[in-house]
């Protein structure tokens, strides 16, 4: 806290922090480094953060980063024990584990990303709609949220992923499809709050359209709480991700997705431990990290997650 605090130089730490800040941009930039600071105050959260930038960094940085061509096969050398030349050891197939998990991470990442900006969107923008509009528009919105909502979502996911086809694009498109209804709940909750608002009918009498009030007034008192909501999915989407790859439905062999790599060492697990043992951990690993994130960005960003 105090590191943080003194990183910041006093001129700008006493704009920041300015009870009467003179432009828009001043206040926000104020309301984000107070965030900061609350934010960093929770060391878990920080722990979390940590872990979601290294997964970040690991994933730009793969080709520097990996020792081996993690699809290069070396028969002589499969099944090997961890060791100064293989820190992870090798697969079935002689490929280097830490080459594979780190170029997993690329895929891990590329499917939360995926899920997030197809996802969210829909359901930002099927819950303000219903929340908005009302009446026949609502009801004929929420039932058809209702019925995503009452499968669990990898059974729901393993439907559309079987119906689709095998391939990592058809598994984003399977999760994206059940990722979405409870984010439109949350959009509808927080539009029905405030759609009667003053601001709003002050909107309205000045010529706004519909679509210019959700989107230009709505949809952004949306977005704090959709954020946390997000971020804490994000460790079930790698999961999900992680369960059809290792059902054989996600991502195809060669490619060193996680959960497939899970898999194809599970018939080693009892001799051969660290096989299908060090891609679980990293997705443990990585899971933890997403919800440890959500925690810390719900105390900032959603007055009500604090204590």
């Amino acid at each position: 806290m105090n590191i943080t605090s003194n990183a910041v130089k006093p001129g700008l730490k006493q704009w920041l922090t300015s009870d009467t800040p003179q432009s828009r941009w001043q206040a926000k930039c104020g309301r984000a480094w107070l965030g900061w600071l609350k934010f960093t105050e929770n060391k878990l959260a920080m722990i979390g953060l940590s872990i979601v930038l290294a997964l970040i960094l690991v994933t730009i940085f793969a080709p520097l980063l990996a020792p081996y061509d993690p699809l290069a096969a070396d028969l002589a050398n499969r099944i090997q024990s961890p060791s100064a030349e293989h820190w992870f050891g090798t697969d079935q197939l002689g490929r280097d584990i830490l080459s594979r998990l780190i170029y997993g991470a690329q895929y891990t990442l590329m499917i939360v990303a995926l899920v997030v900006i197809t996802a969210a969107p829909v359901g930002l923008l099927v819950g303000t709609a219903a929340g908005f509009f009302g009446g026949w528009i609502d009801a004929t919105l929420m039932r058809i949220t209702d019925i995503f909502l009452a499968f669990p979502k990898l059974i729901l996911a393993l439907a559309f992923v079987s119906a689709l086809g095998p391939g990592i694009e058809n598994a984003v498109l399977a999760i994206a499809l059940t990722a979405w209804p409870p984010y439109a709940r949350i959009a509808r909750a927080e539009t029905i709050t405030v759609r009667r608002s003053d601001y709003i009918e002050a909107a309205r009498l000045q010529g706004v359209s519909n679509m210019g009030l959700i989107l230009g007034h709505i949809t952004p008192m949306c977005i704090s709480s959709l954020v946390v909501r997000v971020t804490l999915d994000m460790a079930g989407m790698i999961l999900i991700a992680a369960g059809l790859g290792f059902l054989g439905l996600g991502a195809q062999p060669p490619m060193p997705e996680w959960g497939a790599m899970v898999s194809e060492g599970r018939q080693f697990l009892l001799e051969q431990w660290w096989v299908s043992t060090v891609p679980g951990l990293a997705i443990f690993v990585v899971s933890l990290g997403f919800n440890l994130l959500g925690d810390g960005l719900r105390d900032v960003l959603d007055p009500r997650g604090g204590d």
